[in-house]
């Protein structure tokens, strides 16, 4: 299937030129027919050789109804933009001209309606220099009488050369803009919108903000279908569970696809800059927006409602006021806070050349999630070589060195190490799970700290053997003071081998080797529970000057219970 949507100033011949392609009347109120003009969009099809079913969307032409004409334009593809041959260049064919050219649409037909009751060249030849200043430059152009069919084939055969080069991905993630909602009964709730790519399938699961609905039926151009592919006009029957905030603007999109994006970096198309507040069109959706420049061409947009946008996103942004229209490009719907002095003016600098491939969004953010870039549209292959993967986390080479740098500083001023948590927060890195990419050369993890993985001089690594060979014969004998001193072990000495993890400080001057607390839980467990102080010093080998700080430790770690009557017992564990 093919959408096309109509365009053009009010009584032009929309609605007559698509009721005589498709014998359908695309006015369904009764309003429309009493006042002689569209005011609701309007859905009719019919069907080409060459190219299948072909469904138009018509719009209103009145300047009162831009806001829905908008919503009918922003998820459609193609467009004919219709004007009269016995009426001069209007207002409103000027501002239809612009939505599609804001809306960035490529594809289309110019067409001159009523050639039977004026001459078309004048009017034809205005509205093509008028087109060819827009992204419509170069489509095609038939005159046509509704009235008497002339002109009619040749605009079939212009609207199937056009659509025939149109191509959409039937995997593409999916995003239904709904334009309308209603409740036939016995049916539930059904939604109605224009499907640009991907594919539907009765019983499929779609996201609504945070809730999820599911498609229970499905129609297509009022044929009821198991699945459909975009470009196409589809109603889905969503049943009576759905949300009751369901309207024109809603979105219907893939699960966990698509990120609620309420602030975008965007280049902007059109002349001079859009007001403080303008609103903001996409699809059939419309919000309130704030625009910071950045610079003449760009613009940071803060959405007072979030929507499912991606980078390269078409939106429109519109003066409401003056009605001028600009285009915007998504290039970043994740942007950096722009919070130090100078920040705006080197993102200006950085938008003008923004990459938005992998390497280029690894080379801004320096790690990002895989799913988050996903949901952006950033398509993941190929990931620039020496790239880090962490469970879902991108890593690039420069943003590793750059936290092991940090931590590694950090580690060398802290005379204890870091907690892990406090080398998160210092190098701000993002997720826990990265820390295990600064350790290394430099940075090791010794009892639960980061500690720096330095060598030690071999005076000292002489007396750390020493001490380490009294241990290995009596490993629960502690040395004391004057053993410590003959050795050259001062407090500091030993305060760093303790924090390297060559040595463990059990409190009270009492070191020994690392594992000597785990090797005692193993003595005490094997011994008559609860247990005394003397029992734990006959057991280990030991004085009491040692067993005392390191019962101590073992309460401390949770490994024994002192109880009321100064016993203790082991804790069962693995």
């Amino acid at each position: 299937m093919h959408v096309v949507a109509t365009a053009g100033h009010v009584d032009h011949g929309k609605s007559t030129l698509v009721r005589a392609l498709t014998g359908q009347d695309p006015d369904r109120l009764s309003e429309e027919h009493r006042r002689g003009l569209s005011i609701e969009l309007g859905y009719v099809w019919t069907s080409l050789d060459r190219v299948g079913d072909v469904a138009f969307v018509d719009v209103p032409g009145h300047e009162r109804f831009l806001a829905t004409t908008l919503a009918g334009l922003g998820p459609v593809p193609a467009a004919m933009l219709v004007v009269a041959a016995d009426d001069p260049w209007m207002p409103q064919a000027a501002e239809h001209l612009a939505a599609l050219d804001a809306l960035g649409v490529r594809h289309g037909v110019l067409v001159v309606t009523r050639s039977d009751m004026a001459d078309a060249v004048p009017a034809m030849a205005r509205a093509r220099t008028e087109v060819d200043r827009t992204s419509l430059a170069g489509c095609p152009a038939v005159a046509v009488s509704a009235r008497t069919g002339e002109g009619l084939d040749a605009l079939r055969s212009a609207l199937m050369s056009v659509l025939a080069s149109m191509k959409a991905d039937p995997e593409a993630d999916v995003r239904l803009w709904v334009d309308r909602v209603f409740a036939p009964v016995g049916a539930g709730t059904v939604v109605t919108g224009t499907l640009p790519a991907g594919t539907v399938h009765v019983g499929d699961v779609l996201a609504f903000g945070a809730t999820t609905v599911k498609v229970r039926g499905m129609e297509a151009l009022g044929r009821a279908v198991a699945r459909v592919e975009g470009p196409a006009r589809v109603a889905l029957r969503l049943g009576g569970h759905a949300p009751d905030d369901l309207g024109r603007g809603s979105v219907l999109v893939t699960p966990q696809r698509y990120a609620d994006v309420r602030e975008v970096d965007v280049r902007l198309h059109g002349d001079g800059l859009p007001p403080e507040q303008p609103l903001l069109h996409v699809g059939t959706a419309r919000t309130t927006t704030h625009a910071r420049p950045l610079g003449d061409h760009h613009a940071r947009l803060r959405l007072a409602s979030a929507l499912p946008l991606r980078h390269g996103d078409r939106v429109v942004l519109r003066d409401p006021g003056s009605r001028t229209l600009w285009g915007a490009d998504v290039l970043d719907a994740a942007p950096p806070a722009l919070t130090r002095r100078g920040s705006a003016r080197a993102r200006t600098a950085e938008l003008e050349q923004l990459d938005r491939g992998v390497a280029g969004e690894l080379a801004r953010r320096g790690a990002v999630r895989r799913s988050l870039l996903r949901r952006l549209g950033v398509a993941l292959e190929p990931v620039p070589d020496g790239t880090v993967t962490v469970g879902d986390w991108l890593v690039s080479a420069d943003q590793q060195q750059s936290w092991c740098e940090a931590v590694r500083r950090a580690v060398e001023e802290a005379p204890d190490g870091l907690s892990p948590s406090e080398a998160v927060r210092i190098a701000d890195i993002p997720d826990h799970d990265l820390l295990s990419l600064v350790l290394g050369p430099g940075v090791t993890t010794r009892g639960g700290r980061l500690v720096t993985e330095s060598e030690l001089p071999s005076s000292l690594r002489d007396a750390l053997d020493a001490l380490l060979a009294d241990l290995a014969d009596q490993p629960f004998g502690a040395p004391d003071s004057e053993r410590m001193a003959e050795l050259g072990l001062d407090r500091q000495v030993v305060a760093r081998l303790v924090r390297d993890g060559h040595l463990l400080s059990v409190g009270g001057g009492v070191v020994l080797q690392p594992g000597t607390d785990a090797a005692a839980y193993d003595v005490l467990g094997a011994l008559p529970q609860p247990f005394t102080t003397s029992q734990a010093r006959q057991a280990l080998g030991t004085s009491r000057r040692v067993v005392l700080p390191l019962l101590a430790h073992l309460d401390r770690t949770g490994r024994t219970v002192r109880l009321p009557d100064d016993t203790r017992r082991v804790r069962p564990g693995p």
